[in-house]
């Protein structure tokens, strides 16, 4: 998956027209987290400092095809200027002559943020007229919106048919931790699969068993292996229905030759709450009517012995109710394990982010992907649109 990049440009006087991912969370008025607008800033300097007029454009939200006033771009671009030190012009519209006005005047290393992308109905909808309409404000288009690279919207992959396409350097980093481990990886190869429900993460599962050594298995989807293995799991989460799903698995795994690690001890507790009463127990200790909230203290030991040795590792997902701190120990066991790892560690999934910036262990992982679905889809062996018009190096 070898894509060219912004770094095969020659971007003096040229309008570098970007698709970047700015869908950031606020609380209030306020921006509670800017990790991916940090992460576009290596794209944005290097593409400055190279002589081109920088045009982003991104989504935020789900505006439901509508403006909604709160969710306009002009703070992003405002806390992008204080994290750039220059300053950034926006503009109340996404395309046409006002835009195309604004980026005509535009000088060399000048940028502009264009209205959110989803306040315009044709966007979601990969409409040709407003890919033709972003197409003229732009002389190059770079994708460097890893998170909304599974999307065939007009400005993740309509404007790319139309206009020179390369990755930028988030886009670049994204591809070769994700991809790369994925079609060559360096072995041992350990993944660990978490989350509430089996049925969310099917395909990645059976994907990754086409290639991993070793699949690590935690959090509610864990519940439904183990009901599938026989065991009574009391009032905790399990999908009845896709049993079947989880047999096959199993010997899916087992006919591979893949060790797919389950659960050995549970944390369960007498009702969902913070303060619910709390143990570890057995496989077939789980009392009627308690639930299992997180991996036990045994599992997460072995979990750990598995991880340590590896050469690649890649962890989406919890391995229990991390929300409520009685139940986060073995979410923060794995991010130690990953921390401690000397392979090549990658992570995907909010809470298994989250895990390790609370930890303040975050700059002891090689990659911590910004994508949700991207990354799911990327695990599970799809195409992403964004990535497939993106210019193939020779």
């Amino acid at each position: 998956m070898a894509k060219q990049t912004i770094r095969d440009i020659d971007w003096r006087d040229r309008r570098a027209l970007v698709r970047v991912d700015f869908n950031v969370p606020f609380d209030g008025g306020t921006i509670s987290d800017d990790t991916r607008i940090r992460a576009a800033l290596p794209t944005i300097r290097y593409l400055r400092e190279h002589g081109a007029a920088v045009v982003l454009m991104s989504h935020l939200g789900r505006p439901k095809n509508t403006v909604v006033e709160r969710l306009r771009l002009a703070p992003v671009a405002a806390h992008l200027a204080g994290l750039l030190g220059t300053p950034v012009q926006t503009i109340g519209v996404t395309s046409g002559p006002l835009a195309e006005a604004a980026v005509a005047a535009l000088a060399p290393g000048d940028v502009l943020v264009l209205e959110n992308t989803r306040f315009d109905a044709r966007e979601e909808a990969n409409d040709a007229t407003l890919a033709a309409e972003l197409a003229r404000l732009g002389d190059v288009f770079v994708n460097d919106a890893f998170g909304a690279a599974h999307r065939a919207h007009a400005s993740t992959a309509g404007v790319a048919h139309l206009l020179p396409a390369v990755a930028g350097l988030l886009m670049e980093a994204e591809l070769a931790a994700l991809a790369g481990p994925l079609e060559a990886p360096e072995r041992p190869f350990v993944t660990i699969i978490g989350g509430a429900k089996i049925s969310d993460k099917i395909g990645v599962i059976e994907h990754l068993l086409q290639t991993v050594d070793a699949l690590l298995i935690g959090g509610g989807m864990a519940n439904t292996f183990l009901l599938a293995q026989g065991y009574a799991l009391g009032a905790s989460l399990v999908e009845p229905d896709a049993v079947g799903v989880a047999r096959r698995l199993l010997d899916l795994a087992a006919a591979r030759g893949v060790a797919l690690h389950l659960p050995s001890d549970l944390v369960v507790a007498d009702r969902f709450a913070a303060d619910a009463a709390s143990r570890v127990v057995p496989l077939d200790g789980v009392p009627d009517g308690w639930m299992a909230l997180d991996i036990g203290p045994a599992t997460a030991a072995a979990y750990t012995a598995t991880i340590l040795p590896a050469r690649t590792v890649i962890w989406n997902g919890p391995m229990g109710v991390f929300e409520l701190a009685p139940f986060a120990a073995g979410t923060r066991a794995i991010a130690r394990a990953l921390a401690d790892c000397p392979g090549l560690t990658v992570i995907g999934g909010g809470d298994s982010v989250a895990a390790v910036e609370q930890m303040g262990l975050a700059d002891r992982i090689r990659h911590i992907s910004t994508g949700g679905g991207a990354t799911l889809e990327l695990l599970e062996g799809k195409t992403l649109p964004g990535v497939a018009v993106l210019a193939e190096r020779p």
